[in-house]
């Protein structure tokens, strides 16, 4: 009880300042950039798992190798597909607003056809959809950008 008015007197007398934010973070944290390098290691990754050769079936050494690799490709792949999600996914929960709808009408439907890519990335193994993934990031990117109001090229590592 007193201990409750202790602190009702400090910040009384040490009121904190009224804030506003357009986002949950400070500006300038948000870039898609992020989204771009993990998308494009599911591309990379997908291209790898497609371009393993399946050794004899008698060549046990062979074939442990092949597994071997094989499962780290597929556990980068799924890692990184989520990574790409979850960035996304903060791009358009904690970034985006109701005045970027209005610029964007299918910004929802942009975003949202892009996490279901990352989900197929991280399900199957397809150059289609990781291709579609690194499209709708950059789709993504460009729309960003243009929110801020800047001109930033949109290049890949590969």
């Amino acid at each position: 009880m007193i201990l409750r008015r202790i602190i009702t007197q400090i910040k009384n007398f040490f009121p904190a300042p009224e804030v506003h934010a357009h986002c949950d973070g400070p500006c300038g944290v948000y870039d898609p950039a992020s989204a771009r390098i993990t998308a494009e290691a599911v591309v990379s990754m997908t291209k790898k798992i497609m371009d393993l050769e399946i050794p004899a079936a008698d060549d046990k050494a062979a074939y442990i190798a092949y597994q071997n690799t094989l499962s780290r490709y597929v556990a980068i792949k799924e890692e990184q597909a989520q990574k790409t999600k979850d960035d996304l996914l903060i791009l358009w929960t904690d970034y985006f607003k109701p005045v970027h709808l209005e610029k964007y009408p299918d910004l929802h439907d942009t975003f949202w056809k892009a996490a279901k890519l990352c989900s197929a990335c991280k399900v199957e193994v397809s150059a289609e959809h990781a291709n579609e993934l690194m499209e709708a990031v950059h789709k993504i990117h460009d729309m960003f950008w243009a929110t801020k109001e800047r001109d930033v090229n949109w290049y890949k590592a590969s």
